[in-house]
């Protein structure tokens, strides 16, 4: 299980699956996220890209984000992502979730970016770099903010901070970046 970790959900436990094949973001990184975002998240619209269990959009909802578009491809992690939205009772008119491939979502939504999109791709297959040089080729949110493995270097310039093996890096589209909240691991 998973908690959300602040909000109005807060210590809210929601779903997280068995084995791991998927890897939810674990709450120390996921608090350090937000807090990085805090004042980006209230009435923000927000993506979810790569949703999983869905912990990220839940936690920006629970922050108070407008709106959340969670984007996931696969039947597992969807049907946990739903289990977890009908636990918190999350509205169908804040959550909305899509089947779809984030990086095929992300290039269709550079005409009208989210606010915020965080991403947590699967780790060592090259989608976070591929996601980050979608976002420089087109920018699909006024902030784009990646997890992904600390040996996977991503392109252009970005503010990253590492917590042991994790990494988070951060796009902003007008470069006016917010001050980066907790020091590094």
């Amino acid at each position: 299980m998973l908690r959300i970790v602040a909000g109005r959900w807060r210590g809210r436990r929601i779903k997280a699956p068995a084995g791991e094949k998927v890897r939810p973001t674990r709450d120390r990184v996921r608090e350090a996220w937000m807090s990085i975002l805090q004042d980006a998240i209230p009435g923000a619209v927000v993506a979810d890209l790569f949703a999983g269990t869905g912990a990220l959009g839940l936690e920006a909802l629970s922050r108070g984000a407008s709106s959340v578009e969670f984007v996931e491809l696969a039947p597992p992690s969807l049907a946990l992502l739903r289990e977890n939205l009908a636990l918190l009772g999350a509205s169908p008119l804040e959550a909305v979730v899509k089947r779809a491939d984030a990086l095929r979502i992300a290039a269709e939504h550079a005409a009208d970016p989210w606010d915020v999109a965080f991403a947590d791709p699967p780790y060592r297959q090259g989608l976070a770099t591929q996601l980050a040089e979608c976002w420089l080729a087109t920018p699909f949110a006024h902030i784009l903010g990646v997890e992904h493995d600390v040996q996977e270097p991503l392109p252009g310039a970005h503010d990253t901070r590492t917590y042991g093996a994790t990494a988070l890096s951060f796009y902003f589209m007008n470069r006016t970046s917010p001050t980066l909240g907790h020091d590094e691991e």
